[in-house]
């Protein structure tokens, strides 16, 4: 995701090093908002705190493993369109799974569930590379500077985690934006599907950004009743309903 937005600010690796970590600090922040959703929504498949945050932890240093691997070898893959067709495929099938499973009493859908924290850790690290393929570009142009790809990428990882911690906290307080997340996701799997298809019909990346800002301002539009609240309007209409028979 990054490629054009370097080509946008005219960044060469002739500026200062610490220049160039502050923005790619800034631009991790902004950018993997989509991916720390789509990781928080299936940490919580485990539906237990400790299990989601060791899952999160675990996940993302095999995923880190498997980013510097691709960064690594980047020039090389560039040239098999199949990883990125496997990408979108892999990040669709995600958002086909959350949108057609069951609804719960609130008539929310919710990500894959999962019995054993190594069930969710594969997921999780497979679901970063799949959008770490969309930057893949990015890394082919600094990749001179291995250090400075290397620490790049450790602050980007460091960033999701955090982001994601705050993401999972935030799902059981916004009912819509576990949907908005699995939206994005779908938006990252078709720009790779299409860069397949007909690289010149990828949509320009601040379409990207305003389109994942707009759906994730909806998701958080709306907060979550708290159980006290839900409770306690629940026993006044009840009230109601009595006071109303009894005239």
């Amino acid at each position: 995701m990054l490629d054009q937005i370097f080509d946008y600010l005219n960044l060469h690796l002739s500026i200062e090093t610490t220049i160039v970590l502050l923005i790619l600090m800034f631009l991790e922040a902004v950018l993997s908002a989509d991916n720390a959703i789509a990781l928080a929504a299936i940490a919580q498949g485990l539906e237990d705190k400790k299990l989601e945050n060791q899952a999160l932890n675990i996940g993302l240093v095999f995923a880190y493993v498997l980013r510097i691997t691709l960064l690594l070898t980047a020039t090389w893959v560039q040239q098999f369109w199949q990883f990125e067709l496997l990408g979108a495929a892999y990040l669709l099938w995600l958002v086909f799974q959350h949108f057609t499973s069951e609804e719960d009493d609130e008539h929310h859908h919710h990500g894959p569930r999962f019995s054993s924290l190594w069930q969710a850790i594969p997921v999780i690290a497979l679901t970063d590379l799949a959008f770490s393929l969309d930057s893949v570009t990015t890394a082919i142009a600094v990749s001179q500077e291995t250090w400075l790809v290397l620490t790049g990428t450790t602050i980007g990882v460091i960033t999701l985690r955090f982001m994601a911690g705050l993401f999972i906290k935030w799902l059981d307080e916004f009912e819509n934006l576990e949907d908005a997340g699995y939206i994005t996701v779908a938006l990252v799997g078709l720009r790779l599907l299409i860069r397949v298809v007909n690289e010149d019909l990828v949509p320009p990346q601040w379409l990207m950004i305003t389109a994942i800002a707009l759906i994730l301002t909806w998701g958080f539009s709306q907060r979550t009743l708290p159980p006290s609240v839900s409770t306690k309007s629940q026993k006044a209409e009840i009230v109601q309903s009595k006071e109303v028979e009894e005239v």
